[in-house]
């Protein structure tokens, strides 16, 4: 029987565990199961973006493995590429329980997490351990909820996990440490990509920006245009939502982050609105409600060169990322185009 079918087969009995203990338990197996290799996946998927080689377009988000124990599991369920964290200088508890709500009706989560995880220390050891495994793992980097200078907290995390990382990801838009999107706001956004680019220095990996969903039109063009006068790499168009559509879900007035299929429309309007204020110009990761080949063929053919999922996997299982990259080739061909490169932008 396919992965895919045993999933939705064992889904019933997984959602009858509490969200945050089930994500636990994800993390244990992946630990503990035998490691293999990704099975190659066809030369139309591979690209290069930002200087790097990636197999494929289809990434691990950030959130699902908070404190980078997992990053090779996850290449080997097919993923392109993985993104841990978000990571702070200082170990955390995050906010309390219960954080994590499935919206099973809507085929959404939300979250309040608050950057739970181990710290910096614990973090750059276990990745320093995997270096020479080769693979894309991005580090999604955070600061400390009670830290007196975020900014420099930032800056104390580009220059640990610089070393260790494919790509630094500047997380400034979860909406669950209270304060932190204001950092998105242009002056401070321009004062702290400063700090960043500083303690990363001229060698070190590409830094990409993950902005929120939730930004009106003169934010777009602002974090545009800082983030290419500051030389960034790309753009990861976006996080959880604070809006909240219609939902069926009885959690659906739960405070915190919403992501999943809810999202999709927004997340790819973003997408849309980013890609022209960039005009093409800086590299665009989508993220928000992709849940099939169809949902990442639109947002590559809306500018994105890469996708990214987590809430997804929730429902579709750990098959999730070959499904992806299965649709995706074969809409490759079906439409005439050599490469995923070819097809970003293409609408």
């Amino acid at each position: 029987m396919a992965p895919r079918m045993i999933y939705r087969l064992l889904r019933p009995a997984i959602f009858q565990i509490d969200p945050e203990r089930a994500h636990g338990l994800a993390l244990n197996a992946l630990k503990y199961l035998p490691q293999k290799a990704a099975a190659p996946a066809s030369p139309r998927l591979a690209s290069n973006v930002a200087g790097l080689d990636f197999p494929n377009p289809v990434g691990m988000a950030a959130g699902f493995d908070k404190d980078g124990e997992v990053p090779d599991a996850l290449l080997g369920l097919g993923f392109g590429f993985a993104e841990v964290g978000s990571i702070t200088p200082l170990p955390q508890p995050g906010n309390p329980k219960p954080r994590l709500f499935r919206l099973s009706e809507d085929r959404a989560v939300i979250n309040r997490m608050g950057f739970n995880n181990g710290g910096a220390k614990d973090a750059a050891a276990r990745l320093a351990s995997r270096q020479q495994r080769g693979g894309i793992v991005g580090i999604n980097i955070g600061a400390n909820k009670d830290s007196p200078d975020r900014v420099a907290d930032y800056a104390t995390m580009a220059r640990i996990m610089a070393p260790l990382a494919s790509y630094l990801a500047v997380n400034i838009s979860s909406p669950n440490t209270p304060g932190l999107r204001a950092l998105q706001d242009e002056g401070a956004l321009g004062a702290l990509l400063d700090a960043i680019v500083e303690a990363v220095g001229p060698s070190g990996p590409p830094i990409f920006l993950k902005v929120a969903p939730d930004l009106q039109p003169a934010d777009v063009d602002a974090i545009s245009r800082i983030a290419m006068d500051r030389g960034l790499n790309a753009l990861i168009i976006s996080n959880t939502t604070i809006e909240r559509p219609a939902l069926k879900s009885a959690k659906a007035a739960e405070t915190g982050g919403l992501s999943g299929a809810p999202l999709r429309d927004m997340a790819l309007t973003r997408l849309r609105d980013f890609r022209r204020a960039t005009g093409g110009a800086l590299a665009l990761i989508g993220v928000g409600g992709i849940a099939s080949a169809d949902d990442a063929w639109a947002r590559i053919r809306a500018g994105a060169c890469l996708v990214q999922l987590y809430s997804a996997m929730i429902y579709e299982g750990p098959a999730i990322a070959r499904v992806i990259c299965r649709g995706l080739d074969q809409r490759l061909a079906r439409d005439g185009f050599a490469s995923i490169a070819e097809a970003v932008g293409s609408e």
